[in-house]
């Protein structure tokens, strides 16, 4: 049966090649990017009459413009593949103050989540992109109030949305499914480049793995869980994931940053 599925950061690297999978398998795409021009780009490599929604996710009334886009031509998704991400930025800071990698790796997929949970149905799909990298976060950066080095802010994003997916699972135990996955480590991803000065391992590693997540029998009852591409099955993240006290500071402050920038 085809699926609708949204797939955030879809102009390159893994995002660009998961939709082309899934369009591929007849599913309806609809591409994210930060630029027109990418996204037209995307499209057309993606192939049929893809829709596309152009936000900045470093801003958060972007991604409430996104999250009412969405809203306004669908009455139901699927699957959202909170799929953007950020590493080495030469904006450390939004113009909001806040630490860039936490805001479009955190904040924002919190945020659409959030905004998007009324049209997506109890057996649905989020499949949010965590990493190997992880760290105990830092609640003053990821207020904005203390700096981090590109490797600190990344590590402790990607933790930070790994705690909120679990968190999420918790709340929402008839459904839709919170599934957090590392796609694989060092893929040949535009911020790998960027970020490692290194070609990267194979794209479609991470892309299969994403088409599994939204997709597979094998994920239906995996909310609340984390998948390690690396080793290739579900395991434990991070042990401040379990850290109740960490939690709780970090949800206040995810709950607080994202109310900041929609209705959430």
């Amino acid at each position: 049966m085809s699926k609708t599925i949204l797939i955030t950061g879809a102009t390159d690297g893994i995002g660009l090649l998961t939709a082309q999978t899934l369009a591929g398998e007849g599913h309806t795409v609809l591409l994210h990017g930060r630029s027109a021009e990418k996204l037209e780009t995307a499209a057309k490599e993606v192939g049929g009459t893809p829709e596309t929604y152009r936000a900045d996710l470093s801003r958060l009334d972007e991604v409430e413009g996104f999250a009412e886009e969405i809203l306004a031509r669908h009455d139901r998704l699927d699957v959202l593949i909170n799929n953007a991400g950020v590493f080495k930025t030469a904006q450390a800071r939004t113009p909001d103050g806040l630490d860039t990698r936490f805001v479009v790796n955190t904040i924002a997929p919190y945020l659409l989540t959030r905004r998007l949970l009324p049209i997506i149905s109890t057996s649905g799909r989020m499949v949010n992109l965590s990493s190997a990298a992880q760290a105990p976060v830092d609640v003053a950066a990821l207020r904005g109030e203390r700096g981090l080095d590109h490797m600190g802010a990344y590590a402790q994003s990607k933790l930070a949305i790994t705690i909120w997916t679990r968190e999420m699972a918790k709340d929402h135990p008839e459904g839709p499914a919170f599934i957090a996955v590392n796609p694989g480590s060092l893929l040949a991803s535009k911020m790998v480049k960027e970020g490692f000065g290194v070609a990267g391992n194979d794209l479609s590693i991470g892309a299969d793995i994403l088409r599994r997540a939204a997709l597979s029998d094998a994920f239906a009852e995996a909310s609340g869980r984390y998948f390690d591409n690396d080793s290739g099955d579900f395991a434990e993240p991070h042990p401040a994931a379990r850290d109740a006290a960490q939690v709780a500071e970090v949800m206040a402050a995810i709950r607080e940053l994202a109310g900041k920038g929609g209705r959430s």
